[in-house]
């Protein structure tokens, strides 16, 4: 399970005094990623266009390009602007398999200082059921952190 304490400290003082929201992105699809086991696929997807999310900075394999805000986890992410915790991707209707191993999903919308959605970060498991409240919780932490609070 992840220190999401000294995750917390060690994404902040890396990104202290950043305001380019693309590097941003970069910079906590890796440190997420590699932070904890059960993260096979970490990383962003941008709004890049009204109702259009694409692929932004992440690590793992590829991602889709281009998710719709009608489908998918990341598209109900960011049309309702809730966290979504997937237990099992094959139940959740509608789910997109960009990638075949996928078991879990968690999807939180990241917001700006201005409170617009810019982007949703997706984490995948190849586990069932990896991901809990707490997770979800801790992460979005972060995502005001950098996102909300630092004027990115």
């Amino acid at each position: 399970m992840t220190d999401y304490d000294a995750l917390r400290a060690r994404i902040q003082a890396l990104t202290a005094g950043e305001t380019d929201q693309v590097a941003l992105m970069a910079t906590l699809a890796c440190e997420l990623h590699h932070s904890d086991d059960r993260f096979d696929w970490t990383g962003f997807y941008r709004v890049t266009e009204p109702e259009v999310l694409k692929v932004g900075p992440y690590q793992g394999g590829h991602g889709c390009l281009v998710i719709p805000f009608s489908r998918g986890v990341c598209g109900a992410c960011a049309r309702t602007g809730d966290a979504q915790l997937v237990p099992d991707v094959e139940a959740f209707d509608g789910h997109i398999a960009c990638s075949s191993s996928t078991r879990s999903e968690l999807v939180l919308p990241v917001f700006d200082a201005t409170g617009q959605l810019i982007a949703v970060l997706d984490i995948d498991s190849n586990q069932p059921d990896a991901f809990t409240d707490a997770d979800a919780t801790a992460l979005s932490a972060i995502l005001q952190d950098v996102f909300s609070e630092s004027g990115a």
